[in-house]
């Protein structure tokens, strides 16, 4: 016995060691001179995404709206960097470690303010923006879906003409008003007056404005839908349309009289994109100011970008969100606005 139960202790005690070992040798590839030489190109790499993200601005547009492209998946950039970090512990690197401290600065300063929860309460309007999308097979439920979310206003884009009746139908026993405009429309709980076609140079019509005249006082709506972009291997970001659309809507919008101006759309750009500077120079996002996360909307399936959009000036936004999937390419998005004095 006295035999057994010293080889059972010599056995608890070489264990031990073994486990002391591991450490020992986990401690000492740490504290060697190689892992400064190691992880050159990783630390290099961290470097380049700092800067990508610290200049995106100054990437130039005149090779296939390159800047352009960037600054629409910009947040994305966070995926190599934590890839990085992955890579940096497997190789037991503190150059590449280190040298990650830049990007993850740049990254938070940029984005960290959207992670934080910044949703309020007491809106005076509670507004959506949609792409239906005009081979939607289903239009009725897709209203129906929206009208569920209980906004007091509504823009729909991507109507086909076969397809408005049956939109006018589902939502008019909510909305009482409506009215459209070539393939955007406006559905509001209260009366429209000074509706018009906003001309975005397209030749034919994809933006109109309109005036809400709800109780706490009178606000302009714009709902708009620019040109699609696409990417191309011989010609890379095809995005000049949908730019000189978005100056012509942002010196609409600069014109407009009312104090009060809200934009719902589909502007087939992000807040990060320079080139809706006309738009996005002189009105808030509602999901940069009063919402939680990016509020992804675009595909439907797996948001990778808000590209549909609530702007405001001249109003206080409270909320924002994205809701549920409605059987379009593109989910809608929500958005609640105190209207103030």
């Amino acid at each position: 016995m006295a035999q057994a139960y010293m080889t059972e202790t010599d056995n608890a005690g070489s264990g031990s060691e073994q486990d002391h070992g591991r450490f020992r040798r986990l401690v000492g590839d740490w504290s060697r001179p190689g892992i400064w030489r190691r992880g050159l190109v990783l630390a290099g790499c961290a470097v380049v995404l700092a800067l990508i993200m610290l200049v995106h601005a100054q990437i130039p547009n005149s090779v296939g709206n390159l800047g352009s492209l960037t600054e629409t998946f910009l947040p994305w950039l966070g995926i190599p960097v934590l890839l990085l970090l992955l890579l940096g512990l497997l190789r037991r690197s503190a150059t590449a470690l280190i040298a990650l401290i830049l990007p993850v600065a740049v990254w938070c300063d940029l984005f960290g303010g959207l992670i934080t929860d910044k949703t309020g309460g007491g809106a005076d309007l509670t507004l959506v923006t949609h792409n239906v999308n005009a081979e939607n097979p289903d239009p009725a439920d897709t209203a129906r879906d929206v009208a569920a979310s209980g906004a007091d206003v509504i823009a729909l884009e991507e109507l086909t003409e076969s397809a408005r009746p049956v939109y006018a139908k589902a939502l008019g026993g909510t909305y009482k008003y409506h009215a459209v405009e070539g393939t955007v429309g406006v559905w509001s709980k209260y009366p429209l007056s000074g509706t018009r076609s906003v001309d975005i140079k397209l030749g034919w019509t994809r933006a109109m404005r309109t005036v809400v005249t709800a109780p706490e006082g009178a606000v302009a709506v714009y709902a708009a839908h620019l040109p699609s972009v696409r990417v191309k291997v011989d010609s890379g970001f095809t995005a000049s349309r949908r730019d000189q659309s978005a100056n012509a809507l942002g010196e609409a919008i600069s014109d407009e009289p009312e104090r009060r101006v809200v934009l719902l759309g589909d502007l087939n750009g992000t807040m990060n994109d320079r080139a809706l500077h006309a738009v996005t120079s002189q009105m808030r996002s509602t999901q940069g100011a009063a919402g939680a996360g990016f509020g992804f909307s675009w595909p439907a399936s797996f948001p990778m970008a808000r590209i549909d959009q609530i702007m405001v000036k001249g109003v206080e936004p409270t909320t924002s969100w994205t809701l549920p999937d409605t059987g379009s390419d593109h989910l809608p998005v929500a958005a609640g606005i105190k209207l103030g004095e």
